[in-house]
């Protein structure tokens, strides 16, 4: 709105995983974070439930909880 609030977190939250998620495959070279990552616990729990949603919505469930842009963005850095 006009004072900058963000009223959606989780799309905010999903961009600031997903901006860890470039950083980490500059780093790695792939996207492969282990769930238990010990330098971002955040991260990997994320990275393991995106793959979920990913796999779902690939197999034609399109509205279960991650967007077609937000695939695209995956795709983008080579998500696995």
């Amino acid at each position: 709105n006009k004072i900058g609030f963000e009223w959606n977190m989780s799309t905010n939250d999903w961009k600031i995983r997903y901006d860890e998620l470039v950083s980490y495959a500059t780093e790695f070279g792939n996207t492969n974070v282990p769930k238990k990552f010990p330098q971002n616990p955040l991260l990997g729990r994320w990275v393991s439930k995106q793959r979920s949603k990913y796999k779902i919505f690939k197999n034609g469930n399109e509205s279960y909880g991650i967007t077609t842009y937000q695939v695209k963005l995956l795709n983008n850095i080579g998500f696995e």
